[in-house]
């Protein structure tokens, strides 16, 4: 019996050694592929990670295309304002300049029934326009014949002011005016005035040129009053026209 006791212990001792050899080969064996399982999990997820990656890159430009069509471009710079048209400067349908100041060369007839003379001087009138036809103007004359009576210069002078009617084309502009006003006139005449009345009736046309530039030819009758009696005398002038 005591015999049979030790060798009891011994089988069971051996037993419980071999099966904590088993334990601990099959624990190893187990953390093995665990870790065998963790690697090739890490692995795939490795492999998915870098291949997620290398889809989002190769679909980056592919994405930035499509945002791009998306996004809005660059704001377009504003376009700039059509220029204000010019102001008109008459009223009605045409469209030009209100003030004419014209300046040329004066050729004067002058009859009375103390002399006749044919003198050359200068034209200066200057109008404005009220509207597209009707026009206020101011005019002198001048004029300077050869000598009469024992060397005495004629000299002659006439002003006034009066209404202006134009028909206001592109090209071609005609018109009549009256003045009405004064004369002055040289020589002086033993018992007579200097001065007398004067009324200058007429027309002429423009043609433009350019838009601030016209040529002119005008013809006037005169009517004065000088030496106690009216006289009949003709005028012309040759000018240039600057509208402003």
């Amino acid at each position: 019996m005591k015999t049979l006791l030790p060798v009891v212990l011994l089988a069971i001792a051996t037993a419980s050694v071999a099966r904590g050899q088993d334990n601990r080969a099959l624990s190893s064996t187990e953390s093995a592929s665990i870790a065998a399982d963790f690697a090739n999990t890490s692995a795939v997820a490795t492999s998915v990670k870098w291949s997620d990656n290398f889809l989002w890159l190769s679909a980056q430009p592919r994405l930035k295309n499509t945002l791009s069509l998306a996004e809005p471009g660059p704001l377009a710079e504003p376009a700039e304002p059509s220029p204000a048209p010019d102001p008109r400067y008459v009223y009605g349908s045409r469209d030009d300049y209100r003030w004419q100041l014209a300046l040329g060369i004066s050729l004067v007839r002058f009859r009375s029934s103390l002399y006749y003379a044919t003198g050359v001087g200068t034209n200066t009138s200057i109008t404005y326009f009220t509207n597209e036809w009707l026009g206020v103007e101011g005019n002198v004359n001048t004029a300077f014949a050869p000598t009469i009576n024992q060397n005495q210069h004629i000299k002659y002078v006439s002003y006034g002011a009066g209404p202006k009617v134009a028909w206001r084309a592109r090209k071609w502009e005609p018109w009549a005016h009256t003045i009405i006003g004064g004369v002055h006139i040289l020589p002086q005449t033993a018992g007579f005035s200097q001065n007398g009345f004067g009324l200058q009736v007429g027309g002429g046309a423009d043609y433009r040129i350019y838009p601030h530039l016209s040529a002119r030819l005008e013809l006037d009758w005169v009517r004065t009053h000088l030496f106690s009696a009216w006289q009949n005398s003709a005028q012309a002038n040759l000018d240039i026209v600057l509208h402003f």
